[in-house]
């Protein structure tokens, strides 16, 4: 008898953001020159890195590996979401919609990790500048880098794999531009409270715990800058700093607002325009923020295109 109220669910809807044409045509224009900006600014800041020696330092190989993982982040959500923008149907199957819940996942859980590794970077840098080549050495970087790639793919297949087992009933209308977590909860006929826990507990271990890295890693900092003697050292320390804070009070701020606030405050609305904010804007946004607030970026981008300038001119 219970089975006559399960449906074999083979593709979801997706209602997207708005559902007026002239509303859908801006945001399309809107967020086509956003992603062109984040693929172009992201790709280059890693081609940039790869071209200049003086950034193959430890700090820079984490922030090429993550304008890598921003690329990914945003190619994940927002190619989809452009397509309904002008679509009348709007659906997603079944198996793309838990693949893009998957790398989803997997990125987001990367970005967080690897925004710990850059925190933990600056502090060896900062404080004990003499074991800085030891602990930071090419091989350490790599598997630090590596780890946090497979804890995100790890952490992604595990969460992936318990919620595309759960039976799916009555509708299968996603309130939303993208396959999330919270969403597909709410369209399943069994009793997610076990879920709801699970997906809340790997949430906040990811991002708890790697707040907890940055907040100890820039305590530690703002003690050993405080004590230098030096202006100059004490500014350059604070603007090497300034970019990575700007980027992770940007993304934790929208990412804690929405996974892991009370589920009475939910407000489906604001919870679009927050996830719009960190699946879309703010990967455009990281390379500018390294970019313009960093000096050393700034001045290997004037040597490439120096190098490219003058051979042209003599020809």
């Amino acid at each position: 008898m219970t089975q006559r109220n399960f449906t074999l669910v083979t593709e979801f809807i997706l209602l997207g953001l708005v559902d007026t044409l002239e509303l859908e045509i801006i945001l399309f224009m809107l967020f086509f020159l956003i992603y062109t900006l984040t693929v172009w600014g992201n790709v280059g800041m890693i081609l940039l890195i790869r071209a200049d020696s003086r950034l193959h330092t430890p700090m820079y190989f984490f922030l090429a590996n993550l304008s890598f993982v921003d690329v990914c982040y945003s190619s994940t959500i927002t190619p989809k979401m452009l397509v309904d923008l002008l679509s009348e149907e709007k659906a997603i199957s079944f198996a793309g919609c838990f693949l893009q819940m998957f790398f989803f996942i997997a990125l987001a859980t990367t970005e967080c990790l690897l925004f710990g590794l850059m925190a933990y970077d600056r502090y060896v840098a900062i404080c004990n500048p003499l074991l800085y080549p030891l602990v930071m050495s090419r091989t350490v970087c790599l598997k630090m880098a590596a780890g946090a790639f497979t804890a995100g793919l790890l952490n992604s297949l595990v969460n992936t794999s318990y919620v595309s087992s759960l039976p799916f009933c009555s509708s299968n209308v996603i309130h939303h531009f993208f396959c999330d977590t919270p969403l597909l909860f709410r369209l399943s006929c069994s009793d997610i409270s076990l879920n709801e826990s699970m997906t809340s507990t790997f949430a906040g271990v990811t991002i708890v715990g790697t707040l907890l890295v940055i907040l100890t890693s820039y305590i530690y900092i703002l003690f050993s800058i405080f004590r230098m003697h030096s202006g100059e050292g004490r500014h350059k320390a604070f603007s090497t700093c300034a970019s990575h804070l700007t980027a992770i009070i940007l993304f934790y701020s929208t990412a804690i607002y929405t996974y892991l606030r009370p589920s009475s405050s939910y407000s489906l609305n604001q919870d679009k325009v927050a996830s719009v904010f960190y699946t879309v804007v703010i990967p455009m946004l990281n390379p500018l923020i390294y970019s313009l607030r960093n000096k050393e970026v700034k001045k290997a981008l004037c040597n490439v295109i120096t190098r490219k300038a003058i051979p042209s001119s003599l020809i």
